[in-house]
C-alpha cells in the first residue's frame, strides 16, 4: 500500500456537489493499493501513520513532536489508484500496478475500519468516484509511505 499523508488545517471531499467527508486539524491521506497488499499492510500503515510524530509540540520550535493520536487529529482517507501510476514509458500513465476495485476496495475499507479503531474521527471519500479533494496543507508537511519499503534497510 502507498500513502501520501498531508498534515492539514482542514480538508474535504466532494462528490457530485455533495461533501462526503471532511477533516479539521489532522491528516488528509491518499491511499493506493497494489496487487499483493493484504491485512498486514493495513495494520502497518495504520500504526505507522497514527504514531508518526508530524504535529507540532507545545514549543514553537518543535515542528515534528506529536502524533495524530496525541493531538486527536481528524483523519480524511481518500482512495487514489493513481498513486500506482507508471510514467516510465510514453506520455500516458499506465495503471497495471494498481489493484482493481474488487481487490483494493475491501482493503481500503479495512484501513478505514482500522483507523476508526484508534478512536480518531475518520471520514472518507467515495471509493471509485470522481472526487474533488480540497485541503489546506499545514506546514506544508507531506510524507510518502509505502509498505513495500518497511523491510528495506536504511542507507547511511
Amino acid at each position: 500500500m502507498r500513502a501520501v499523508v498531508q498534515r492539514v488545517s482542514h480538508a474535504s471531499v466532494t462528490v457530485d456537489g455533495t461533501v462526503t467527508g471532511s477533516a479539521g486539524t489532522g491528516l488528509a491521506i491518499l491511499i493506493g493499493v497494489t496487487h499483493d497488499d493484504g491485512p498486514d499492510d493495513v495494520r502497518y500503515l495504520r500504526d505507522k501513520i497514527a504514531n508518526l510524530r508530524i504535529f507540532p509540540g507545545d514549543d514553537d520550535d518543535a515542528e515534528f513532536e506529536r502524533s495524530a493520536l496525541e493531538v486527536g487529529a481528524d483523519i480524511l482517507l481518500v482512495s487514489q489508484f493513481t498513486l500506482y501510476a507508471s510514467t516510465r514509458k510514453g506520455r500516458r500513465p499506465g495503471f497495471t500496478e494498481a489493484a482493481p476495485g474488487p481487490v483494493s476496495e475491501p482493503l481500503f475499507n479495512e484501513l478505514v475500519a482500522a483507523f476508526r479503531e484508534t478512536g480518531l474521527r475518520v471520514e472518507t471519500g467515495v471509493f471509485g468516484a470522481k472526487m474533488l479533494v480540497e485541503l489546506a496543507n499545514d506546514g506544508p508537511a507531506t510524507f510518502i509511505l509505502d509498505t513495500a519499503d518497511r523491510n528495506t534497510p536504511r542507507r547511511g
